[in-house]
């Protein structure tokens, strides 16, 4: 492309305008590693707590203490009865153990933690008594990268900062430059109004371009975070994920006129998908009535291709659906929002 043409000249002021804003530069590339950091060590490979427990006091409750605490998977404290329960009440224990004949089992079973405690202990106490398993088992311990959190907290993230950029990136500054009247002086210039468009879009892309490597560099090297399907795939889904997201939110910006009103829009349209869309944790926390929904999500879409890429090396023709919904939501919001996008 010429230097001189309008549609480069554009995009370079774009790109320039991003890089001298250190709290851009921080969004983009800081705020994902800091996160990444503290999210891969709290959730680190580590062995399994110990569930907690308390004995009532009895006249068996030593007795009981002693062969909880013997493996180390139990961490137990002998109580009197008010404390033991409100022990239970305020979550410091999981369950609470009566030394009556036979034991009682006091828990909650709607807290997962309760009946996790319920198996581990009650296992523990029939070995003490000596049960013996009819039938032996092996256990077979397995920890490699791609199923740790990590592994799927790292696309998670990349693609939320697709999402962030291309709607703060795009609607919040092309409200910024309409509320400034620069918009409309544009305008007046012989530039064609779909060259500045354009710019933006143009700029989230090559900004995307530094943007993937350094995070991909950053998960490989301090996480070991794998890579098992196409680069050259995992990079072109970045960029349809950043075209759909640049799309809404040029379509955000299309009639908005402040940034008091973008900001709410921009912020109406992440929530749902910051939440529902498997950034943190699995769509399939949700229930099944909502599942429809949360699959036409377009963050859902390109997490769901990210980690297929990075965690099981999926292919193209595995990938179509999200691909699919990606370039039909770009296409869509392209569409409308320069049928309908304000100039003045």
């Amino acid at each position: 492309m010429n230097s001189n043409h309008p549609l480069f000249q554009l995009t370079r002021a774009r790109l320039l305008i991003f890089v001298r804003d250190p709290s851009a530069l921080f969004w983009t590339f800081g705020f994902p590693i800091l996160l990444s950091i503290a999210l891969g060590i709290a959730f680190r490979s580590r062995p399994p707590e110990p569930v907690t427990a308390a004995v009532e006091e009895g006249p068996r409750a030593e007795e009981l203490a002693r062969a909880l605490s013997k493996n180390g998977e139990v961490k137990v404290n002998v109580l009197d009865s008010d404390e033991a329960a409100r022990a239970l009440r305020v979550g410091r224990v999981s369950l609470v153990v009566l030394p009556t004949e036979p034991v009682t089992y006091r828990f909650d079973p709607t807290r997962p933690e309760s009946r996790l405690a319920r198996m581990v202990i009650d296992s523990q106490l029939q070995l003490a008594a000596g049960r013996v398993d009819p039938a032996p088992i092996q256990e077979e311990i397995v920890s490699e990268p791609g199923a740790r959190y990590i592994d799927f907290l790292i696309p998670g993230l990349i693609g939320l900062n697709i999402m962030q950029s291309g709607l703060w990136g795009i609607g919040w500054g092309i409200v910024e430059t309409r509320t400034q009247k620069l918009l409309k002086r544009m305008v007046a210039t012989p530039m064609r109004r779909r060259h500045f468009l354009l710019s933006f879009v143009l700029m989230r892309m090559v900004w995307l371009l530094m943007e993937l490597p350094v995070l991909l560099l950053f998960g490989a090297l301090a996480f070991g975070i794998p890579l098992r399907g196409s680069l050259l795939l995992l990079g072109a889904t970045s960029i349809l994920g950043a075209l759909a997201f640049s799309g809404i939110g040029l379509l955000v910006a299309s009639r908005a006129r402040n940034t008091q009103t973008v900001t709410g829009l921009i912020n109406l349209v992440m929530l749902p998908m910051f939440i529902g869309s498997g950034v943190f944790f699995s769509t399939a926390n949700f229930p099944d009535a909502v599942q429809p929904v949360i699959k036409l999500l377009p963050l859902t879409a390109l997490n769901e291709a990210l980690r297929g890429i990075m965690n099981e090396g999926a292919g193209l023709v595995a990938l179509l659906p999200q691909i699919g919904l990606l370039a039909g939501i770009a296409a869509i919001t392209f569409g409308v929002a320069l049928r309908v996008f304000r100039w003045n």
